[in-house]
């Protein structure tokens, strides 16, 4: 095991600068040159695979695989935002994601975690551009999967960059301003005068990039969830129309994505597995990504740098891995924990947190009641007591591939979703009840059946206040959405489209002092990603977000 870096939460809320030796990825690069690919040997499906092989298990950023233990891919963006709002409460031990989870210094335009997201996601639409560029405005038959799938990618990291950059959503402005788009076809000159699009400009653009990708895909059969096909093209589609609240057609993508490729919802036996839960693609997979044995992120750093690392607490065997053995585990928010009802299978993916209040810590007693969560009980004990030095909230959703526990290269080297077919099905029951809300409420009750047979509508209305403009149907469809997709990334998306806020501070909490804020009008600043200043200073026209500020105290206990 290595020699960990034991930094307390304060320090790690400091980041590191941009001056660092960090090789940055300039968004408006131009792409390769059909030139520079024509005599290389399958080089068009080279650069087809390099789009998604370059999604997971390689450091992007840093200069090494340790350099950031989050460098590790797409599914680290999850955690990056889904830690800025109240539904996970990191441990207190040594937890990297605590600069989003409180808005620390990082989060300026000056420093390197600000400049991570924009590097990332900008190198891997310049591999779609590239692929773009080489198939051709009308692309050859032999052309055209390629080309689609360099389409549909490209519309799925504008969509997350827009989201996380726009400081006002589709609905409320479609004028704010989201991050500049650079094609194929962009120039150096115009890339110093590149504005940043507006969410109307945005939005049509990825609609466009998605019915180009919808034309070239059609008949495509791919060989895994690894690889966008038209359901996934469809998936995206509706998610980009629920954005805009095109509700007509929000609603009938989703239903084209979910009525194809024979997909289904997860059992509540599937959801809660101990050896497949959440690290292998069954039926309602739709697309994912992968680690392989051979990537950094799993051979270097012993495997430290890695989304196992960070969501796998049950390999306590190999004492490694910052949730299981370093302190840095991701609980659940104990409010959102405690409003679900014991008859909803998605409550037994974390620990009791009576189990505290009943059993004395490494007791006989402890040990059993966790048995009924985990086979390596004892191990869970190591994990708390790293960190915080209790076990409600923590999470099991994310289990060790095959039930390993002892070998973290076995045990972390897992797939993670991107897209499940469960998120169709939410979308087309809100998206159906923004058009006529009894529609939406049955569709949502049928969802639901799947997770909690005994499931009470309007059960899920308590951070409801006075003059709220969302309805009780828009928040359970939110709620219901909190509870299925936990450590999936959505989390800052949903508030930021619904304009909510967080509330960390209430009676009972599992949240850090120092960071205990609520915040009920509007979204938090801090979920207004800043625009590297690198970029800024290169691209005259790209005007940055305010460096956001973090309250100066935590906020009085909210009542429920």
């Amino acid at each position: 095991m290595k020699n960990i870096l034991k930094l307390s939460v304060a320090a790690l809320a400091l980041s590191f600068s941009v001056s660092s030796c960090i090789q940055e990825i300039n968004p408006q690069s131009s792409t390769i040159t059909k030139d520079q690919a024509a005599n290389a040997p399958g080089a068009f499906n080279n650069f087809v695979s390099s789009i998604t092989n370059s999604l997971c298990g390689k450091n992007l950023y840093g200069n090494s695989v340790s350099s950031y233990p989050w460098d590790y891919g797409m599914p680290t963006f999850f955690l990056q935002r889904d830690v800025m709002g109240n539904d996970i409460a990191i441990g207190g031990g040594n937890n990297w994601y605590i600069t989003w989870y409180s808005c620390g210094t990082g989060l300026g335009p000056g420093y390197a975690y600000c400049q991570a997201p924009w590097t990332i996601y900008y190198s891997w639409i310049k591999n779609c551009n590239n692929v773009i560029s080489l198939a051709g405005e009308e692309p050859e038959d032999e052309f055209k999967t390629g080309a689609g799938i360099a389409y549909a990618m490209r519309a799925m990291f504008y969509m997350d960059l827009a989201r996380m950059f726009a400081q006002e959503t589709y609905g409320d402005n479609p004028q704010a301003p989201t991050v500049p788009i650079t094609t194929e076809k962009t120039t150096g000159e115009e890339a110093q005068h590149n504005p940043r699009a507006t969410n109307e400009e945005m939005w049509k653009f990825i609609i466009e990039d998605l019915n180009k990708a919808e034309e070239y895909l059609a008949g495509y059969k791919r060989e895994n969830v690894y690889t966008p096909d038209l359901s996934v093209v469809y998936g995206l589609k509706a998610r980009a129309y629920l954005v805009m609240e095109d509700w007509a057609n929000a609603k009938t993508y989703a239903k084209n994505a979910y009525s194809m490729n024979n997909y289904s919802i997860m059992t509540a036996d599937q959801y809660t597995s101990r050896n497949d839960g959440f690290n292998t693609p069954n039926s309602a997979w739709m697309f994912g990504v992968t680690f392989q044995t051979s990537d950094p992120c799993m051979t270097d750093n012993d495997a430290d740098s890695s989304w196992g690392s960070w969501m796998i607490l049950e390999v306590t065997g190999s004492e490694c891995g910052y949730a299981a053995d370093y302190g840095g585990p991701m609980y659940i928010d104990r409010h959102l924990y405690e409003s679900m009802p014991d008859t909803d299978c998605r409550k037994k993916c974390f620990i009791d947190f009576a189990i505290d209040e009943e059993t004395e810590f490494g007791s006989d007693e402890m040990i059993e009641a966790l048995s009924d969560y985990s086979d390596v009980p004892e191990g869970l004990l190591i994990t708390a007591d790293a960190a915080d030095g209790y076990v409600g909230g923590l999470s099991l959703k994310f289990r060790p591939k095959g039930g390993e526990h002892n070998n973290q290269y076995i045990g972390f080297n897992v797939a993670v979703p991107m897209m499940r077919v469960e998120e169709m099905y939410l979308i087309e029951a809100e998206a159906a009840g923004m058009l006529n809300e009894s529609d939406g409420v049955n569709l949502l009750k049928a969802f639901v059946a799947h997770r909690d047979p005994a499931y009470v509508y309007g059960n899920h209305t308590d951070q409801y206040k006075v003059g709220d403009p969302l309805t009780t149907f828009q928040l359970e469809c939110w709620w219901q959405r909190r509870a299925e997709f936990w450590g999936e990334g959505m989390a800052t998306f949903d508030i930021k489209r619904l304009n909510r806020g967080i509330i960390r501070s209430y009676p009972g909490t599992n949240h850090c002092e120092g960071y205990r804020w609520n915040l009920l009008d509007g979204h938090p600043v801090w979920m207004d990603l800043c625009i590297v200043q690198t970029e800024t200073n290169y691209n005259q026209d790209c005007v940055n977000n305010p460096t956001p500020l973090k309250p100066s105290a935590d906020s009085d206990e909210y009542k429920w």
